[in-house]
């Protein structure tokens, strides 16, 4: 619990790693996850580091891997479940797996291609079977019209299937050819046209769509077909059908002369047909196989060359000794993690079979070390909330522990639902039992992964909307009658002559020790409610807010600064308390003192309120006593609050400065005095060989002015806008209804418990 309370000690220390054994040192120390390396090579470009070959060769490694991923994934193979951790392969199995990959990607690839010149070849055999069957068919259609149907050949695209006459082109002496092939059907009108446009009517086109989907080489989506056949007379005409043909993409076949020449074809593309198939089966079948022993070990292989990529990074921030034999490198340990770090070390060291091991060795720094607070599966998703507003200084007090509390109760506060707050628990406590189920912990769906990584989240949330719930009395937006009523009955005659003497009846609170169950149903119900959860988020967040400035003592006095205590943590809390705890007293005191009997008579706290700041006392009918004075005098002390606040720490480490460099000219005029000018020479090298004249702190009354002066303006306008800003609390609970999700009150409740 210390080190969730507050972040780790940690201190810098030394690791000097022989050059056998630096790799399985840093392997070792990655799988314990210890210590964060510091950079000693900052001024070296990263492809001018020691190990960018090796860098280099794991990168190739991963992009052969990442191609194997996705053959794998394209053909639905699934990968070997469980928690894999396997270690970062030793430096002379590398190139064993390297070999490997290459192995597979050469054997991938050349059968994919086979796969995929199969394929085409397949869909080309196809498309030009399409292609005869209904060209034939253009023919024989051709031959059937009579010569009555003529004129549509001036104006071929007013006609789908135009009439082809070739005898009569032939008796003009004309050289007619043809062309055919296929084209995507939403690419014909546009092709109709501008063959129409371009061959100025020289050019007969007929095309009928293909039955069924072909498959698009180019995107291997299955696409809609058209067969076309063109004659033409003209080799002119031909080379500009030709072009029309090239720009559209179509797939061109050579058209038969006779019908016997059609007839071998189509038996041959049969044959060559049922061959393909053939083959394209067994092709596929061995490519499966391949992917399926891949599969086998790709992910193992994932994880080790990311870790060896890692650890290579880590040996690229080390710098070298004098010898060349040695590496040296820093890093920030926790310092009750020293012991484990040498273990590791040790560990690393004999499985290299190095002579002489490792060690380690803290050394002194002013740098200020890492925040390190650990962390577990419940502890996490509060943390990640309060490390999404800012992440803590190092060996601050840690606000998670207290968000586990706060947070689930202030959206408690604004979803309280007996109904909804158990279907939200019980959801959460699903995730929770199967929280080790892999397909729950390895899915890819982004909006899931934040429910499960937040699963006791909302779980405590669930459970604190069902305690307050209760307390609001509201399941499902419907009221209960748990504990029955108080409403005496009265009989039937007195019912009757009670109802029509009065047409609003209403219970007096006044009666003490009696349950009214009944009092939902009164239609003072929402103004009574408006008022009272009004006044108790002012009350939550005051005392949330001061609960926050407490929490500042502990770093004062952790630090050690126990003038903060005089010059910020006071005037902060005197600001806070006199003015908006004061507004808390107020509320307190007007429930307790009045009562039923005068409670229509009672004064506005809120009029009370603004007549402080206006520094007019309410003579008519105050609250108590010496109200008046009693509030001018929380007034000025707020007020005076502000100027101590912002001018009281840097005055005071002014003066702190100032005195302390009046002490050193004093010692040193001390020292002049008692030692002669050679002494004096020696003992001013012997302070800048230690370090001790550079190390003095710097102090900038500008610097330290100006940052106080931003915390006090944004403490002041926080103090109003915070408070403000838990009134969303009573919004929500009045807001609440079945329609509402619960994903609006924690988006909203980031912000409040936050603030």
């Amino acid at each position: 619990m210390g080190s969730l309370f507050r972040s780790e000690e940690m201190c810098l220390a030394q690791l000097f790693l022989q050059s056998g054994s630096a790799y399985d040192c840093i392997s070792e120390l990655g799988e314990l996850g210890l210590v964060e390396f510091r950079d000693l090579n900052p001024s070296v470009n990263s492809f001018q580091r020691k190990f960018v070959n090796e860098i280099k060769r794991c990168e190739e490694m991963e992009r052969i891997l990442g191609y194997l991923l996705r053959e794998i994934k394209k053909e639905d193979i699934p990968l070997p479940e469980g928690e894999v951790n396997p270690a970062a392969p030793l430096p002379k199995h590398v190139m064993v797996i390297m070999e490997q990959l290459q192995r597979l990607e050469l054997e991938l690839s050349e059968v994919t291609r086979n796969k995929e010149k199969l394929q085409k070849n397949l869909l080309e055999l196809t498309e030009y079977t399409h292609m005869l069957r209904i060209t034939r068919n253009f023919v024989h259609r051709s031959a059937e019209r009579e010569p009555s149907q003529v004129q549509y050949e001036e104006f071929p695209f007013l006609e789908k299937e135009p009439m082809m006459d070739y005898t009569s082109m032939q008796r003009l002496g004309a050289k007619l050819g043809f062309i055919s092939g296929l084209i995507q059907s939403v690419k014909i009108e546009a092709f109709e046209r501008m063959l129409w446009r371009v061959c100025k009517g020289y050019t007969i086109l007929s095309y009928s769509e293909v039955d069924g989907l072909l498959e698009d080489p180019a995107t291997g989506e299955p696409t809609r077909s058209v067969v076309f056949l063109i004659s033409y007379w003209g080799d002119q005409i031909g080379q500009k059908v030709k072009k029309i043909c090239d720009c559209y993409h179509c797939h061109l076949y050579p058209y038969p002369n006779s019908n016997e020449e059609r007839t071998d074809v189509v038996e041959g593309l049969r044959t060559r047909i049922q061959d393909l198939l053939t083959v394209l089966h067994r092709t596929e079948d061995y490519l499966r196989q391949v992917l399926i022993k891949a599969s086998e070990s790709v992910y193992v292989w994932v994880i080790q060359v990311k870790k060896m990529k890692a650890i290579y990074h880590i040996l690229n921030l080390c710098s070298f000794d004098v010898t060349n034999k040695c590496l040296i490198a820093e890093v920030w340990c926790p310092v009750n993690d020293l012991p484990a770090l040498q273990r590791a070390l040790e560990d690393g060291s004999r499985k290299s079979g190095a002579t002489v091991p490792s060690f380690v060795n803290c050394i002194p720094s002013n740098d200020t070390p890492p925040t390190l607070i650990r962390i577990n599966t419940f502890t996490s998703g509060f943390q990640n909330i309060v490390d999404a507003y800012g992440v803590s200084s190092y060996r601050e007090v840690n606000p998670a522990p207290y968000t586990i509390i706060t947070f689930p109760f202030l959206f408690a506060v604004m979803f309280g639902d007996l109904g909804h707050g158990i279907i939200m628990a019980l959801f959460a406590l699903w995730m929770v039992l199967y929280e080790n189920d892999c397909k729950l912990k390895k899915t890819r769906n982004e909006i899931w992964n934040i429910f499960f990584e937040g699963r006791y989240i909302i779980l405590l949330m669930g459970i604190f909307s069902v305690y307050t719930g209760l307390i609001y009395n509201d399941c499902f937006s419907k009221s209960l009658n748990l504990f029955g009523s108080g409403w005496n009955v009265m009989s039937k005659a007195q019912n009757i002559v009670t109802l029509h003497s009065n047409s609003f009846l209403a219970l007096d609170p006044n009666v003490t020790g009696v349950f009214k169950g009944i009092w939902n149903l009164a239609s003072n119900r929402l103004t009574f409610l408006n008022s009272y959860k009004m006044k108790m988020s002012v009350i939550i967040g005051i005392i949330h807010m001061t609960f926050g400035v407490v929490l500042g003592v502990f770093n004062h006095l952790h630090f050690r600064r126990t003038f903060n205590l005089y010059l910020i943590f006071i005037p902060e809390l005197l600001f806070l308390l006199c003015l908006f705890g004061y507004l808390v007293f107020m509320i307190i005191y007007k429930w307790l003192f009045f009562t039923v009997r005068d409670s229509q008579t009672a004064p506005s706290i809120l009029i009370h309120f603004i007549n402080m700041f206006l520094m007019q006392g309410d003579s008519s009918q105050p609250l108590y006593p010496g109200q008046a004075g009693f509030q001018v005098f929380l007034l000025i002390v707020a007020v005076l609050s502000v100027p101590v606040l912002l001018l009281g720490k840097p005055l005071y480490l002014y003066w702190q400065h100032k005195g302390r460099d009046h002490l050193s000219m004093y010692r040193g005029y001390q020292r002049v005095r008692r030692s002669s000018e050679e002494e004096l020479s020696l003992m001013h090298a012997h302070d800048v060989e230690e370090g001790t004249i550079s190390s003095l702190p710097q102090f900038d009354f500008a610097d330290v002015f100006l940052h106080q002066s931003i915390h006090t303006i944004e403490y002041c306008l926080g103090c109003i806008s915070n408070t403000a800003s838990y009134l969303r609390l009573w919004a929500l609970s009045l807001a609440h209804a079945p329609q509402i999700s619960f994903l609006l009150g924690c988006i909203v409740c980031f912000k409040s418990c936050c603030s």
